[in-house]
């Protein structure tokens, strides 16, 4: 039984491994006839790529992708597209204690007791690696859908929250957080550099504005469009939590509070507040979409941690190689690949069932 595939009409399957010669993505569902080249990927590649700053594993990978199927003179053929991307900086020699023992937190003690066997070099199937492929398939996705305007940031770091009152778009492609506010981006380079230098790492929360989306995409009850945003971030590396609109602060809220009330609008109703994050009883209301996710500490660290070996025996664990200090910094771009993802599905759903 695989489960390496997300998706209904717009199905996307990922491949390959963190130290395998090779990764990628196969798109299938893609409508026929859209403009599509490897210049229209790698932008979003690039934006994820490691090694861009210190605040993020120095592994130099170019994460240069090539389209091996579904294109033919520059349009989509409505045939599966192949999306590959070499693995070209590996050093598998760094993870022969990670072979002998288990690394908490991370999927080693998950993926043997499941398995078998794993690969642990860079955590093979279950590296962060894998989130290139998503965001090259991200980039097909975004074709289907270019009426949506997707922007993602990290609003909390460490515990450090940003200053709703200074956000400012700009910024976001300013610092290496994908921060909107640049007070709060200095307050995490101090937070980050002092985690990173003693051997640890930190936790953050990203969030995901998508502005554009038409009322009535998703549906009711299985299909909900909450839900397949839900189970989209929730599948990414290190998400422990997701949220749609207020989230879990909307349980803190009265009846009225949580309410988004309602006026006539010139094309529609005008909504006055947007507690329920663009969704109702599934359904897109034609508000942005708002979804934000929380990642854990990275779990490879260089601070020692009670583990076992692979034999059963009691043993500590310290990470060497080169590793995010905080993977939410390069979650930003994986996350709108996957909002992105969903949102294309539903629009072809949508489509496919009402005509529109």
């Amino acid at each position: 039984m695989s489960h390496n595939s997300f998706g209904q009409l717009l199905r996307f399957t990922t491949w390959g491994e963190s130290h395998g010669p090779a990764i990628g993505a196969v798109v299938d569902g893609c409508p026929p006839g859209l403009a599509l080249s490897e210049a229209d990927v790698q932008p979003w590649l690039d934006k994820r790529r490691p090694g861009q700053s210190k605040y993020t594993t120095q592994r130099q990978e170019p994460d240069q992708v090539r389209i091996l199927s579904g294109v033919y003179e520059g349009r989509t053929t409505g045939t599966p597209i192949a999306l590959m991307i070499e693995n070209v900086d590996q050093r598998s020699k760094d993870y022969s204690e990670v072979a002998r023992a288990y690394r908490p937190g991370h999927a080693d003690y998950a993926y043997d007791a499941k398995y078998g066997l794993r690969d642990p070099r860079g955590g093979g199937r279950s590296s962060a690696r894998e989130t290139a492929s998503r965001v090259a398939a991200g980039a097909v996705a975004r074709l289907v859908i270019p009426e949506v305007r997707l922007r993602a940031y990290l609003v909390e770091m460490g515990g450090i929250a940003i200053d709703r009152a200074n956000f400012d778009d700009a910024e976001i492609d300013r610092n290496p957080f994908f921060c909107p506010d640049p007070a709060a981006a200095a307050r995490w380079a101090d937070r980050l550099d002092a985690a990173r230098k003693a051997g640890s790492s930190l936790g953050a929360i990203v969030e995901c504005v998508a502005e554009g989306v038409p009322a009535g995409w998703g549906s009711p009850l299985y299909q909900k469009l909450d839900a397949q945003l839900a189970s989209a971030c929730m599948g990414i590396n290190a998400v422990k939590a997701v949220e749609i609109g207020d989230g879990f602060g909307a349980a803190r809220l009265s009846g009225e509070e949580n309410a988004d009330p309602m006026r006539p609008g010139s094309d529609g109703p005008q909504f006055l507040a947007n507690h329920a994050g663009g969704i109702a009883g599934g359904i897109s209301t034609g508000q942005p979409v708002v979804v934000r996710m929380a990642l854990k500490p990275t779990s490879s660290i260089l601070t020692p941690v009670e583990t076992i070996a692979r034999d059963g025996s009691a043993t500590d664990i310290r990470t060497v190689g080169r590793h995010d200090p905080c993977v939410g910094i390069r979650a930003a771009p994986v996350m709108e690949a996957m909002v992105a993802l969903v949102l294309a599905d539903a629009r072809l759903m949508h489509r496919g069932q009402t005509g529109r």
